[in-house]
């Protein structure tokens, strides 16, 4: 009888968790994610807004290579502010998001990839957070990251605490 109480009281503890985690899910999870790419795109955005342009030097995927490297810097710069502001406010987050990975896949491409590769084994060197060594094998962990936290804000938007949220509760309304 006693094991019955004790296995039956688990068992509604452990349902009570997973409703209270269901409840979480729907705001927590994007809510964080928007967080903290808005900092770190905010963050690359502004050191562009206040730094020099050290875009002059590389080399851009198409279409991006037939633009001067101002105007690239300028794209970057405004679509890491702009994005950054818009993750945080959960404004736009699908559009922005992708924005954003199209933003990290030219980075990748042009920074962080690595410049000689002949090898699976070659391409695994470059994934780490920095090329200390200067070996040539890039450095694309950080990035990649980037592009797998942006995914689920594209695929499912920005949740429950946002203004998108709020918009289509007001969109709604009006039908």
């Amino acid at each position: 009888m006693f094991q019955h109480f004790v296995r039956h009281s688990f068992v509604l503890k452990y349902q009570s968790l997973i409703l209270t985690l269901h409840t979480v899910n729907d705001w927590l999870p994007g809510l964080l994610l928007r967080l903290i790419l808005a900092w770190e795109f905010g963050e690359a955005g502004w050191a562009k807004l206040h730094g020099q342009n050290w875009f002059a030097d590389l080399q851009f995927p198409f279409p991006f290579d037939l633009l001067p490297a101002e105007v690239n810097w300028n794209i970057a710069m405004t679509f890491e502010l702009v994005g950054a502001a818009a993750l945080l406010l959960g404004l736009f987050t699908r559009f922005f998001s992708l924005s954003l990975m199209v933003l990290t896949v030219v980075a990748i491409a042009s920074v962080h990839w690595p410049e000689h590769w002949s090898s699976m084994a070659d391409l695994f060197n470059g994934y780490r957070f920095e090329d200390v060594e200067g070996d040539g094998f890039g450095n694309y962990k950080l990035p990649l990251i980037y592009l797998l936290m942006l995914l689920p804000l594209v695929t499912q938007g920005a949740g429950k605490w946002s203004f998108d949220r709020l918009l289509s509760h007001l969109c709604d309304g009006r039908r």
